[in-house]
């Protein structure tokens, strides 16, 4: 019966549906829906997407990059109510979460970061030059001289683009329509491991 109600989520996910669109089949919907808010709540998502990621050992080239995902107008309640935020900022473009990402060399998503939209893209890279390696990053022109690094390695970064653009194709991914980041992030990890890990 589990593989039922997993089938519903994930078909409300990539098609974009509100959970009372979801196919009869898969179950009724706000049991769809609670099933899926009290997954997220227990990282059950989390979890799934990160356990083969542990399995594949570590990669020796690896990719970071963030994109901007528009928040719907039934989610952009700037209001922090309780300990969380909510993780919307306000950009040029609008309401807006961003996802941060690192991705191997084969394109699969490593680990995901949900921010407010108007973080800066270097909070990630800040992260794994923490961590001990090389960054290959050109630099801003504002800072007025020249950093060496590798244009040939710096060109390989598509690889990123090209994940970030599948996962927007999950149309819950691509805008937010969740006021619960956790509830969000739960369903980008599982477009994820939908789309890299199986």
């Amino acid at each position: 019966m589990t593989d039922v109600f997993l089938c519903g989520i994930v078909y409300v996910i990539r098609n974009g549906l509100q959970w009372k669109d979801a196919p009869q089949a898969d179950g009724p919907h706000k049991t769809l829906y609670n099933r899926f808010f009290r997954w997220s709540r227990l990282g059950v998502f989390d979890r799934i997407f990160v356990a083969p990621t542990e399995q594949t050992g570590h990669s020796k080239r690896l990719m970071i990059d963030a994109i901007h995902l528009k928040a719907h107008r039934t989610s952009v309640s700037l209001l922090k109510k309780g300990a969380f935020p909510r993780h919307i900022g306000r950009t040029k473009g609008g309401l807006n979460s961003k996802l941060h990402a690192v991705c191997d060399d084969q394109g699969r998503p490593v680990p995901f970061h949900l921010t407010a939209g108007q973080v800066s893209d270097y909070t990630g890279a800040v992260a794994l030059e923490e961590k001990g390696l090389k960054l290959c990053i050109p630099d801003g022109k504002s800072l007025g001289k020249p950093v060496k690094y590798d244009k040939r390695e710096y060109k390989r970064r598509n690889r990123i683009g090209i994940m970030f653009g599948r996962l927007k194709d999950w149309r819950r991914v691509a805008t937010r329509y969740d006021r619960c980041p956790t509830v969000f992030f739960s369903a980008i990890c599982l477009a994820a491991t939908v789309l890299f890990w199986l």
